[in-house]
């Protein structure tokens, strides 16, 4: 596959491994010129810390994005996660028809919420806004809690493959039944946790062993991992499958440190990602 121009917005958290520290090192060791669009910089990320300090740059994103389509720059695919705001929120919806290349894929990580509960800067409005910038996507990348929002569906702790196949099924008409939904989180028993992946009507499910510790920031390595391998040629299935095997590698890395409380040791296993998405 031809080198791919990708562009990610999400916030900067300089010390913690996630968001755009974690993004930009793995697309760009899967091969990708990663471009970068900070929605905010933050000391630290939210989890953990206190008195981190935060400077938002919603008043920035216009004019970049206006600066990029005078001088004739595009992307092969636009990948959001962490959205601080509505209105950051309506500037991507935005971005998505001014800075396309032809066919560029839009693909949406709804970072808002997790374990039943939206983040703690978020409400139902945001949600709703939310709602709007999903239907615009390509692939859709949310977990089970976020999926409960984006469709007003009860979140529940415990279910069956009958309502996460009705999430998936919401998920995809919400994108107006075009696209690809990958679901993360998705586990039917308490030894095992994985994806489904959703398009035309059918599903596919990899599951893999679920750790007893969980991690800061494995969503947004997730993510990253998936975008890294998809634009790379891979399917959807193909890179939900690699973007876990990597997330539990980096994970495995990190389980035994105590000190390694606020992410996850995700650099010494780069070549492990970059020998599955070269397979």
């Amino acid at each position: 596959m031809s080198y791919k121009r990708i562009l990610t917005i999400q916030d900067i958290s300089c010390l913690g491994q996630c968001s755009l520290t974690v993004a930009l090192p793995i697309l760009s060791a899967c091969g990708h010129e990663t471009c970068i669009l900070p929605s905010a910089v933050l000391s630290t990320h939210t989890a953990g810390f206190t008195d981190f300090t935060v400077r938002d740059l919603s008043d920035d994103l216009p004019a970049i994005s206006a600066h990029w389509e005078k001088s004739g720059m595009c992307f092969d695919a636009i990948y959001t996660g962490y959205l601080g705001s509505i209105r950051q929120i309506y500037d991507v919806k935005h971005i998505f028809k001014a800075n396309a290349a032809a066919g560029c894929v839009n693909i949406v990580d709804p970072a808002m919420g997790d374990n039943g509960k939206l983040y703690p800067a978020f409400d139902a409005a945001y949600a709703d806004a939310m709602k709007v910038l999903c239907a615009d996507a390509d692939i859709l990348l949310p977990n089970i809690t976020e999926a409960c929002y984006l469709t007003d569906t009860d979140y529940r702790e415990t279910y069956d493959h009958d309502y996460i196949l009705s999430l998936l099924k919401k998920l995809y008409a919400l994108m107006g039944n075009k696209g690809t939904v990958v679901l993360t989180g998705v586990g039917y028993d308490e030894a095992h946790t994985g994806i489904s992946v959703y398009a035309d009507g059918e599903e596919q499910y990899y599951a893999h062993r679920r750790l007893p510790k969980s991690c800061h920031g494995t969503g947004d390595v997730y993510a990253s991992a998936f975008v890294g391998a998809y634009m790379k040629g891979k399917t959807a299935y193909e890179s939900a499958a690699i973007a876990a095997k990597y997330t539990l590698a980096c994970m495995e890395n990190t389980q035994d440190d105590p000190t390694h409380w606020y992410g996850v040791k995700f650099e010494p296993v780069l070549s492990q990602l970059m020998a599955l998405v070269d397979a």
